[in-house]
Formats: structure tokens, sequence, C-alpha cells
């Protein structure tokens, strides 16, 4: 076995021993100070009925401590409609929505981060980032998904921390240190499941190019596709505020 073999395989056993550790390496290793991308959400409900809505992506900081824009272009009943996230490392994010229509804003709720977001199988908690020490983490063993050993681990919110969720189950791919899968239940249920697939490397950031959430209460799913994906792009602060959300692009 050569030297790199060896570091790697120590690295790995190291890591399995701390599943924190774990979360950290995926953190860091999907760290970027700026993020663009163009996406495509196809919400398919029980019936198997289709929508489509297109969005903006904007993202800059680092992880857990950033801000976002996320701003729809069609179809022409959401067009304008955007949410801005405010994400903090040690509680939840602030998120405003603007709907142009109404030319007004509105901070979202903590009561209302469980509800979905705007049609989609995501809720408003599964937009925002947090940071990994607003949980405790257990490793739960190892499994292969797709063929890929991955670790298992599951999270618990800190005490005082507030989430729809009581705990989840996350599956870490252990050769490029990214999530696969994540299981979030409320006290034993599942309520949803997110798939990551189409997994590749972009400026040196493994990226999920698709993602799938499960909705287990409505029978629904949405697929969400990465378009147009830019890391490391020129940003500026002053983008990520309230007089911007109602300026628009």
């Amino acid at each position: 076995m050569n030297r790199i073999a060896i570091f790697a395989a120590l690295t790995a056993g190291a890591l399995a021993q701390d599943p924190r550790q774990v979360i950290e390496e995926v953190q860091r290793r999907s760290r970027s100070d700026s993020q663009r991308y163009e996406g495509t959400l196809q919400v398919i409900d029980a019936k198997n009925k289709i929508t489509e809505k297109r969005w903006n992506f904007e993202r800059i900081g680092s992880f857990g401590d950033s801000k976002s824009v996320l701003r729809f272009v069609s179809p022409a009943e959401v067009k304008g409609v955007a949410l801005l996230i405010h994400n903090h490392k040690d509680r939840s994010s602030d998120q405003w929505m603007w709907t142009p229509a109404l030319q007004r804003d509105r901070r979202v709720a903590l009561q209302d981060r469980s509800t979905r977001f705007f049609g989609t199988d995501f809720s408003f908690e599964d937009l925002e980032e947090r940071d990994v020490y607003q949980f405790d983490f257990k490793l739960l063993g190892e499994e292969a998904l797709d063929g890929s050993p991955c670790w298992k681990i599951e999270g618990r919110p800190r005490p005082g921390k507030t989430s729809q969720y009581t705990f989840s189950h996350m599956w870490v791919r252990k050769d490029i240190m990214a999530f696969v899968r994540v299981d979030a239940f409320k006290k034993e249920a599942l309520v949803r499941r997110i798939l990551y697939k189409d997994i590749e490397k972009v400026k040196n950031i493994w990226t999920a190019r698709l993602m799938e959430v499960f909705d287990t209460a409505r029978k629904s799913r949405t697929v969400m596709k990465l378009e147009k994906l830019e890391y490391g792009v020129a940003l500026k602060d002053g983008d990520f505020t309230l007089q911007a959300l109602r300026r628009g692009p």
C-alpha cells in the first residue's frame, strides 16, 4: 500500500470515530465564498401531475454564515417572487419573502418554517444552512448506497435549537465526503427524504446537480436541477438586503 493510500485509510478511520468530524468535512469540502445557478423545479403530485418552475439563485459567504437570494423567473404567476435568507452559525436563519404583485415583503416566522415553499416539497427550513455545532451527532454504522460505501449518521438539534424535525439520518459517501441521502423524521415518522444525484466536481467542489425530495404525507416529490452552476463569482453584499429584494434583479 502506498503512502497516499495509507494516509487515506488512516484519515477515514479517524473520521469514523467522530461523526461530527465527518459532517464538518462535508461542510468544509462544499465551501465556497460565492455561488450562482439557474434552477428547474418539477413538482410531481400523488396523481403524477407535473408542474414546473424556474428560479435564479445567488449566495455569498461561508457555510452557515451566508446570505442567499432565490428568485422565480417562471411561470408568469410566480415570476419575481423572491426569498432572501440570512443564515447564522448560532441560530435559525432569518427569511423574508417578496411578492411583487402586492409590492410587499414579509418575514417568514419560525412557526411557518415547516410549511411548503411555494408549492414544492421543500419546506422553508430545508432551504437554510445550519452550522454543524447546532446539532448532536451519532454514528449509526456503515451502509452502501448505489454501490458506494457510506457512513450513516444521525443528527439531532441541540437543546434550544428550533427545528420541525426531531432527528435526521444522513448518508455520506466515504470517497468524496458528500451527502447522498437525508431522511428527516418528526418523532419516529419519516417526513421527507432528500436524494442527491448526478454528483460531479465543479471547481474542486463535489456538487449534486440533481436533488429529489419526497414528501411522505402528500406522496409527492420535487426534482430540482442545477444549471449554469458557477462558484467564485463576483457578488456584492449589498445585493442581499431587503432593499435589493424589493428592487428586483
